[in-house]
């Protein structure tokens, strides 16, 4: 049985519960007066049109340049994977395992785990809703992790910076990047997880 099947709506501000009157379109929290709804609007269509766009620009993000490594004078632009590989030739292990982590496999997870939760909810798929709620937990959580492959690059563009001996820039992709990590971080923020339930509920009846 959810709440809203009893006339509950939460405040999305300061979590309030609120009752929901009959024949009143308009409900303001009785706390923080900010506007109640019982769902949140247009969230699987805004989840879409965000993750939609994200994955769009994490073609760039890979395809384009993300820095240059310059050794000795010599340095040619890396993408994120082949930047991976060039701070694993220079000995940086845990930097690259960080860039890979935060830059491949967070983004990817984030853009497939959303993908999957609005596709189940489209189509009325069968999907167990303790498991798909733990993955959304997972996913708004780690979104925050995301910018972490961006202050790596920050971090190694204002300290390896030794002229001509060695040096790093940062290129187009990284801006591609922090839009997909922006965009990624907003579609988790839209959708709601109140209608995976809803889902459930919707197929039992």
């Amino acid at each position: 049985m959810r709440a809203i099947d009893h006339g509950i709506m939460v405040c999305l501000e300061c979590e309030q519960l609120n009752f929901q009157y009959a024949g009143k379109n308009k409900h303001n929290c009785t706390r923080c007066g900010a506007q109640v709804y019982a769902r949140k609007p247009n969230s699987v269509a805004r989840t879409f049109a965000l993750l939609i766009t994200s994955a769009l620009l994490y073609i760039p993000a890979n395809l384009l340049p993300i820095m240059t490594v310059n050794a000795l004078g010599k340095g040619t632009p890396d993408t994120i994977l082949s930047g991976v590989v060039t701070l694993i030739q220079f000995g940086m292990w845990p930097i690259a395992a960080v860039v890979f982590i935060a830059s491949i496999l967070v983004p990817t997870f984030k853009l497939v785990g959303l993908g999957l939760l609005l596709y189940s909810m489209q189509r009325r798929v069968s999907l167990a809703p303790n498991q798909c709620l733990l993955m959304f937990r997972f996913i708004e959580w780690i979104g925050r992790w995301s910018m972490l492959d961006i202050f790596v690059i920050a971090i190694l563009v204002a300290l390896v910076n030794f002229g001509q001996l060695a040096s790093i820039g940062a290129g187009p992709g990284a801006i591609a990047f922090a839009g997909v990590v922006v965009l990624t971080m907003f579609a988790a923020l839209s959708f709601d997880p109140r209608l995976i339930w809803d889902a459930q509920t919707d197929e039992n009846v």
